[in-house]
């Protein structure tokens, strides 16, 4: 590698960057509002500069927007370039304000492109006799290279300096202009000689010389006996105009004016706060927690690596304070009763506050309490410990009188309360006879509605995201694995900082997201009409718990083992031999290498893939694929629901206790874990056994009530297609309606064959399905499930209006809303990368109807709830939520009524242009209430 001198003067082509960046990292990056891409490409690129190479002279140079002087030069320059992608565009302004704030000078000058500006400053230094290192992809750039002048390319690493040149190319650096003017450029549209490629440039330059040599010595082509030679000197002398257009074209400028000299490029102190709010927005967390953690934002090379390291004061504590503008020093621990009564005071005499609770345990229904937290001014918090375990009682007040003494305020409805994940600090108080009531802000839910695809929404991951802070980690005070202690073992030194600081940052938070949902109406409703009201509902959802038959579960795993079994020895049968059946490596050899079976996809390393799809189709037309799936599915089912569920019963309730995440799925959809109850399979036998396990206790019933079709509904609603609409408030069965107008007949007239097509056509159209998913789903030709699809537009034809509607608001705004403002945001519905922009276009067309479905249970769950409050008299109680259904127990001599009380608030949960159904059914498990 070409030696590079010390404290040479940097120039970086950000302009060759910025597009390598960009298909670098296709579609993968967003920070929930733009795509990131190009910018982390080029600001990573920018710093593995400053790392590598000590400089105080550094610039940034970008091509500025308009024509050039080659535009006037010959019009069709560059004529053959796209315009620049929207997904690109967005992101440059907010690049140039990150380097900028990194202290760099970036430079953009109307009427010439970034390589004459680099050019220039380049040949201004050379002069100088200051060395100069170019960072750049572009080969034109070669022709600056010099005694002086090195290349570099950040992508690849390859120094260029004169012998690199001619390494690289076979002539020196003078000649580079002469080789592209002789070969022309596709990419910028340069004319070149027609005929002329790298080989036959290569043999006229260093057989002859340059572009005047070669007009000067004409005769002397034929004899150097390349391929074409005797016809070139023609081709020349024919191209003579374009040749040397092409070479003026080709040559960088070297004497642009501007108001920079190379003298004057110096790096400055970086803008830190400015990086902290960038990184923030563009959601780049390891930059940001650099600069949180004690860095000033300088990047130092270091010579013993190339990694580099941020400055960082001997004191990171002090200098988190600093960066935040949050001073944990004022926080104050509550250790008397006089302290206390202080803050309770306080908090009485507030309109709302922040609060928080420490313990021991994430699961609510074990969880101890070990300290309490509160904020009502940001800065202004508390810790107060109740139940640490080096704590003499003495030393910190009792649980049972702190908790006895908040009891009224923290049930008081008039008082509101501000949290993070409130669910969880409620059902902790529950286990303490303290029913919280007057929630009004949760942060987490906020953050949800606001963009629920926007970041993880985790209190770190939103005071990162919207206060630029970085919060106390629970291991940084616990540790970490098996060594981690739990809170109540924590010093308090550690314990109280970490502590108040969630209920100050809560605050801060709170405060940050309604400014930015201020003028947003709609979301504000969601978020106070449906998400906060719900949070109560699913905190008595969960600690009520369902009753579990761990006997049949016990003997249903005793018969999935020995299926298993049965299917291990059939596939080794039709294998010749024995393998892991779990072990993707071991199948991929078996299925690729050994049986010769087709490749149907390959993973991203280009292995052949054996995912649930691939082995899917393959098992149309062979027999170990269709094993796999079955022992695939039977494992699966046995580790997670018939092994595992029996060891979740607590033993306190006898119950097992799920818990639901409501800023989890992109759509607005609830999602429960431990166990997950959205998952249970009901297609097949195995699956609708283990829901026999979910019993009633003696006495009562399991009362299941199911929206009927939903989603459809939705669809007709939001479409207004006549006679999608007509179908349903005749009451007619959607799908027999749907075959009898593809096929131009009666209901009466169709066939259960016809009618399951034809529900295949409705569902898969709402999940954007193609005419090839269609076939390979009912087994037919893909022209037939084409014909299919085109008649079912014709007779449906608001539908195929609302899904072009969709596509281009989706395209226009980059979000879809629900029937209620629910916003749903798609980043990559304007991606250059055409499946992850179809497969953005499909989730337009869903998620209003997914999202709408999800508002519409959650709202159907809050009437069901106040209505069970004020008068189910201990005779029903909600279990479980799982997809458009909601799971009860009833007591037998009240079944009748609540199965029809229920089915009315259900069906009363929206007003569509078609009638909401609600199907209730009853049994002693769940799978007899089907």
């Amino acid at each position: 590698m070409a030696s590079i001198p010390d404290n040479p003067l940097i120039l970086i082509d950000g302009s060759s960057y910025l597009y390598r960046a960009f298909h670098a990292y296709p579609g993968t990056m967003s920070n929930g509002e733009i795509p990131t891409n190009a910018i982390y490409g080029v600001v990573n690129m920018v710093r593995s500069m400053m790392r590598q190479f000590a400089s105080e002279r550094i610039a940034v140079v970008f091509d500025a927007k308009g024509k050039t002087f080659r535009d006037e030069m010959y019009p069709e320059y560059k004529a053959n370039r796209p315009s620049m992608p929207d997904e690109l565009r967005c992101q440059i302004e907010p690049l140039h304000k990150i380097i900028k704030a990194l202290g760099l000078p970036l430079i953009c000058e109307t009427g010439v492109e970034a390589d004459d500006v680099i050019g220039t400053l380049a040949s201004q230094a050379s002069k100088a006799g200051m060395p100069v290192l170019i960072s750049t992809g572009d080969k034109d750039m070669a022709q600056l290279v010099d005694d002086n002048v090195t290349l570099i390319n950040t992508m690849t690493n390859v120094v260029m300096d004169r012998e690199g040149v001619i390494d690289k190319f076979g002539i020196p650096p003078e000649l580079i202009i002469d080789y592209l003017a002789l070969m022309g450029d596709k990419v910028d549209n340069i004319p070149g000689v027609p005929g002329v490629g790298e080989k036959t440039a290569l043999a006229l330059l260093q057989g002859i010389g340059g572009l005047d040599e070669l007009y000067d010595n004409l005769d002397k082509i034929a004899p150097l006996g390349f391929r074409g030679s005797k016809t070139m000197a023609k081709k020349l002398e024919d191209n003579r105009d374009n040749a040397y257009l092409s070479y003026k074209l080709a040559t960088i400028k070297l004497d642009v004016d501007m108001p920079f000299t190379p003298e004057s490029l110096l790096k400055e102190t970086p803008a830190k706060d400015e990086l902290i709010e960038m990184y923030g927005k563009m959601a780049f967390k390891s930059w940001l927690s650099e600069l949180l953690e004690g860095g000033d934002g300088t990047v130092v090379a270091d010579e013993k690596s190339a990694a580099g390291r941020y400055n960082a004061p001997e004191k990171a504590a002090e200098a988190i304070s600093v960066a935040t503008k949050i001073d944990r020093s004022q926080y104050k621990t509550v250790l008397t009763e006089t302290e206390f009564n202080k803050w309770l005071e306080k908090l009485t005499a507030a309109d709302e506050f922040a609060f928080d609770t420490e313990t021991d345990s994430l699961d609510y229904m074990v969880a101890n309490l070990v300290g309490l937290s509160f904020a009502i001014n940001e800065g202004e918090a508390a810790y107060v410990p109740v139940a640490h375990d080096y704590l003499d009682a003495p030393e910190q007040l009792s649980r049972d009188w702190v908790l006895a003494q908040l009891k009224p305020l923290l049930e008081n409805p008039q008082q509101g309360k501000i949290g993070q994940n409130l669910k969880y600090d409620a059902s902790v108080l529950a286990r303490y006879d303290i029913h919280m009531q007057g929630i009004k802000h949760d942060t987490m839910l906020a953050s949800y509605v606001y963009n629920s695809v926007g970041g993880k929404h985790d209190m770190d991951s939103l005071a990162l995201r919207f206060l630029q802070h970085s919060c106390i980690s629970f291991e940084q005070i616990a540790g970490k694995g098996k060594a981690q202690i739990t809170f109540n073992q924590i010093d308090l030194e550690q314990a109280a900082p970490y502590a108040a600081e969630d209920a100050d940052v809560t605050l801060r938070l709170h405060n940050q997201i309604q400014s930015l949902m201020e003028n947003e109406p709609e979301l504000q409703k969601v978020y106070r009409e449906i998400e906060v009201p719900l949070v109560p509902v699913l905190s008595r959802i969960e600690r009520t718990g369902v009753l579990i038959d761990d006997m049949l579960l016990g003997a249903q795993s005793q018969e999935i083992a020995q299926r298993l079994d049965e299917l291990e020895l059939k596939a080794y049968e039709i294998a010749g031999e024995k393998f892991n059946l779990s072990s993707p490596k071991q199948l991929q050899t078996i299925l690729f290498e050994k049986m010769q079976l087709p490749v149907v996809k390959k993973t991203p390393s280009g292995a052949p893939s054996t995912n649930e799809e691939v082995l899917q189709e393959l098992a149309l037309d062979y027999p170990l694929p269709a094993v796999i799936l079955e022992y695939r599915g039977l494992a699966k089912l046995k580790s997670t629901y018939t092994d595992k569920l029996p060891k979740m019963i607590n033993p306190t309730t006898g119950r097992v206790h799920t818990s639901y995440h409501q800023a989890v799925t992109a759509t607005g959809r609830l999602s429960s874990t431990d166990p997950n109850l959205q998952n249970i399979p009901i297609r097949n036998e195995e699956g609708r056994r283990i829901r026999q396990a979910f019993v009633a206790p003696h006495g009562w019933k399991i009362m299941a009530v199911d929206y009927s079709q939903i989603e459809l509904r939705i669809m007709a609603h939001l479409s207004g297609d006549k006679a999608l609409l007509e179908a349903f408030q005749q009451g007619k069965d959607i799908h027999a309606a749907t075959a009898a107008e593809i096929l131009g007949t009666t209901i009466d007239h169709v066939t259960s064959e016809q009618r399951r097509r034809a529900k295949a056509v409705n569902f898969g159209l709402i999940y954007g399905m193609s005419a090839f998913g269609l076939a390979k789903q009912l087994g037919i030709p893909r022209g037939e499930a084409q014909h299919y699809m085109d008649t079912y537009f014709e007779r449906y034809p608001g539908v195929m209006q609302y899904m072009e509607d969709t596509r281009s608001r989706a395209a226009e705004k980059g979000y879809v809303e629900t029937i209620y403002g629910r916003r749903l945001h798609l980043p990559e519905i304007q991606s250059r990368n055409g499946m992850r922009r179809k497969a953005a276009e499909r989730a337009a067309i869903n998620a209003p109807m997914q999202g709408t479905a999800a508002d519409i249970i959650k709202k159907a769950m809050l009437l069901v709830d106040e209505w069970i409050e004020k008068e189910g008299d201990g005779r029903v109680k909600l279990l479980m939520q799982v997809h458009d259904e909601l799971v009860f127990e009833v007591k037998e001599e009240a079944l009748s009524e609540i199965e029809s009380k229920v089915q009315e608030l259900m069906e009363s949960a929206a007003e569509l242009n078609v009638p909401l159904v609600a199907e209730v059914g009853h049994g002693d498990n769940w799978e007899q209430a089907h």
